[in-house]
This record gives C-alpha cells, sequence and structure tokens, in this order.
C-alpha cells in the first residue's frame, strides 16, 4: 500500500476540487435569461422576480395558491380508454402517455378540485401545459363537463385556466369532438346562471381557444400570454406581411376588447374572488 497515493493525493483533491453545484437549484428565466435560486422561483409562483415572465406552472402549484389557505380536494373525472385509434407517430401514443405521466405525475393534462376562493366556494380546472403541450383530448372534455356539473350541484362558479397547444393529435377526431364537448360545459353554466370564468395562460391556442376559452362570462389573461387560433408564424408567411409588434398577446388582445383583464398571479386569488362576490351577489 502506498499511503502517498492511496491516501495523501484523495485528501488534498478533495479540499482543492470545486464542488460542483446541483443543476436544479436554479432556474434561468426564458426571457431575460436572470438565473433565479429554485426556492424564490416557486415561492414567487414561477414568475421572474426581475423582469415579471409568467413560466408555466402544475396545476397542483396553482391550486396551492389560489384557494384560500392553499386548502383544496380533488375531482375525480373519468378517464378514456387508452390509444383509442392505435395511433402511431414516431412513437407510439402508449408510450408519450407513460412519458407524460411520469414526467408530471399526473394522469392526464388538466386537473379538476374545488376549494374556496375568498370564502366562495369554486370549482376550478387547470391544464397541465407539462403533459404533452396540455393538449386537449377526451379527458380534457371529461373534466370540464364533469366541472360545469359539479359546479351546478354545489351552486358554485366554474373557472378554468387555460394553458395549451391546441387539440392532441393522437386522437384525431375524437380530439376535435372535445370542441362542442367543452362548448356544452359553457352551456351547463350559463342556463344555471353561474359564473364561468376563463383564465388565459400562455400558451392558449388552437382548438382550445376556439372552443371553451373564448366562451366565459369574464376573460382574465396573465400578463405576456400567447392567446391565438394561429401562431404568429404562420400568419406571417400565409398573408407574407409583418403583424403588429405584440400580436397575440394580452396585452394586445386586451387593448382590442377580447381580454377583459390582465391579472398577476399573485393577484389571482384577489382579483377572482372580488369578480365572485359581484356575480355571486355576495
Amino acid at each position: 500500500m502506498n499511503w502517498l497515493t492511496d491516501y495523501v493525493k484523495p485528501r488534498i483533491q478533495s479540499l482543492v476540487e470545486k464542488r460542483e453545484t446541483a443543476d436544479n437549484l436554479w432556474v434561468q428565466c426564458k426571457k431575460c435569461s436572470q438565473m433565479i435560486f429554485h426556492r424564490d422561483f416557486a415561492d414567487n409562483q414561477n414568475v421572474c422576480s426581475g423582469c415579471g415572465h409568467h413560466h408555466n406552472i402544475s396545476p397542483r402549484n396553482r391550486f396551492n395558491f389560489l384557494f384560500d389557505g392553499g386548502a383544496w380536494t380533488q375531482i375525480e373525472f373519468s378517464m378514456p380508454k387508452a390509444d383509442p385509434l392505435k395511433f402511431r407517430d414516431t412513437k407510439k401514443y402508449t408510450d408519450r402517455i407513460k412519458d407524460a405521466r411520469t414526467k408530471t405525475g399526473e394522469k392526464e393534462s388538466i386537473l379538476l378540485a374545488s376549494g374556496q376562493i375568498q370564502n366562495i366556494l369554486s370549482v376550478v380546472a387547470a391544464h397541465d401545459f407539462d403533459f404533452m403541450g396540455g393538449s386537449m383530448g377526451i379527458a380534457v372534455g371529461n373534466a370540464l363537463l364533469e366541472g360545469a356539473k359539479t359546479a351546478v350541484r354545489e351552486k358554485a362558479p366554474l373557472i378554468v385556466f387555460a394553458a395549451a397547444g391546441g387539440a392532441r393529435m393522437q386522437e384525431g377526431i375524437l380530439s376535435l369532438m372535445q370542441m362542442p364537448r367543452t362548448t356544452i360545459a359553457a352551456d351547463i353554466m350559463r342556463e344555471s346562471s353561474l359564473p364561468f370564468i376563463v383564465v388565459l395562460t400562455n400558451p392558449t391556442t388552437g382548438g382550445v381557444t376556439a372552443s371553451y376559452a373564448m366562451l366565459g362570462d369574464i376573460h382574465i389573461a396573465e400578463p405576456d400570454a400567447l392567446i391565438c387560433f394561429t401562431g404568429p408564424r404562420v400568419i406571417e408567411q400565409t398573408i407574407k406581411q409583418t403583424l403588429p409588434q405584440g400580436f397575440q398577446r394580452s396585452e394586445y388582445l386586451f387593448d382590442h376588447g377580447m381580454v377583459d383583464m390582465i391579472v398577476h398571479r399573485q393577484n389571482m386569488n384577489e382579483k377572482i374572488g372580488h369578480i365572485l362576490k359581484i356575480l355571486m351577489h355576495k
């Protein structure tokens, strides 16, 4: 045994070598590139403390901040048959679903919950953009219909946080059928004279925008959210013209009357609660 190489050398290396820092301790803002400590980022509801950019947030974390005291109850809804069309592109649809469930820990791209918002019982649905881009498949239609039925039964408002790339291509025509199904959910709320509020987050596009996302009694948007049916790049390529600055962003749509108000994520509980008190005559 050579004590110089086996003992002394490793001890010296441990003292002088630079310790590695875990990659997940810091989050880089997608807009201003500022590095944010992960705990500060989470405490700030995934909003950059430098530029105010609203990053995607999971439904569970959103519920924790939205509901009074972070107290809420998950509402179950029926799950559709797996891979009804036996769809395959570069991967099997079943494999994509499995990967998304492993990544997010959720069964589908939407979560349904109930709880108090400013002491008003509310039913809330929220898309998970990390689950296949928050795409709208059969499960989303099931969730919104279940949410509307629960809201009517409890005489509560229905609030939906939209964040989706549109309909889920792997479910083909079945995903497009969710556009009229989610419209029925909006009709159920309207016929029951209960508030239906839609919060448009980044991004809200495609079939989601073309269905329930534009049928709310009140439309709230988070700052600088992309809200559209077809993206600006595709439109520019089609019409061969340069679009206005900020086209299809929250602020542009607010200026042109398509959005009622823009609300910072940290003010969502207070603002929605205030609206509900007016609409529910509280």
